[in-house]
């Protein structure tokens, strides 16, 4: 794992009209690292990953990929440095099939990288291949879920934003996911997970971010979290 971030973002403010979300928020990407961003709902992780994604701009601060502020600019810009972004409510094309879903979010990463194909995506995500000419809008909620991150692959992202990718499955479903995921860190892929769910976070993630009502209360390793009963009844427990 490369010792320089490929994602550092210092001293996040971002506003949704007069009401201030995040507060001064930072934190560090390594390249093959896999971060949890963790904290109860409303704390501030999916804006946080919408500000790095470029659709809630910030009001101050910097979100640097690879050493370029990319702070404040259009989502499809940041997106095109290598940012990929699994939002929270997946926003898969109900009416398209999983093949035409995956092949609409199909492109070259930012220094040509061409590493996720149809027939990779299917290796990796062995579920999908028998939906390939189902429509999106049929699929279960853990299918669509996998859906969305694969199609986001598909783009060959650099870093790979999930925005609470266990939220509303079924608990095997969850575990499905998180197998998932624990593939895609073996490949080296470079990932932010924003969760609720500790647990979930486990076994899959290296180190942990909190945050608590729009700002960073506590860093360490998701082992070291496990281990901080303190913390996790202060910031976590539901």
């Amino acid at each position: 794992m490369s010792t320089s971030p490929i994602v550092r973002v210092a001293g996040l403010d971002v506003f949704y009209g007069k009401s201030q979300i995040l507060f001064d928020v930072g934190l560090e990407l390594k390249q093959g690292q896999t971060l949890a961003l963790l904290g109860r709902n409303g704390a501030g992780k999916s804006t946080t990953m919408k500000a790095i994604a470029g659709v809630a701009p910030p009001r101050r601060g910097t979100v640097e990929v690879a050493g370029t502020n990319v702070a404040g600019r259009p989502p499809h810009v940041i997106a095109r440095t290598g940012i990929g972004f699994v939002p929270e409510d997946r926003q898969i094309f109900p009416e398209h099939t999983v093949e035409e879903n995956l092949e609409i979010g199909a492109k070259k990463g930012p220094n040509g990288q061409d590493e996720w194909s149809l027939k990779r995506v299917f290796e990796v995500f062995p579920l999908l291949e028998p939906l390939r000419y189902r429509m999106g809008g049929r699929l279960s909620g853990g299918e669509q879920q996998m859906l969305a991150i694969a199609r986001t692959l598909m783009g060959n992202p650099v870093v790979l934003l999930l925005d609470e990718p266990s939220e509303g499955l079924a608990p095997i479903v969850v575990a499905r996911i998180g197998e998932l995921l624990k593939t895609l860190r073996k490949t080296g892929a470079t990932t932010l997970i924003a969760e609720q769910n500790m647990h979930f976070c486990l076994g899959v993630a290296d180190d942990a971010v909190v945050i608590d009502k729009g700002a960073i209360v506590y860093r360490d390793t998701i082992s070291g979290l496990k281990a901080n009963e303190e913390v996790r009844r202060r910031y976590l427990a539901m």
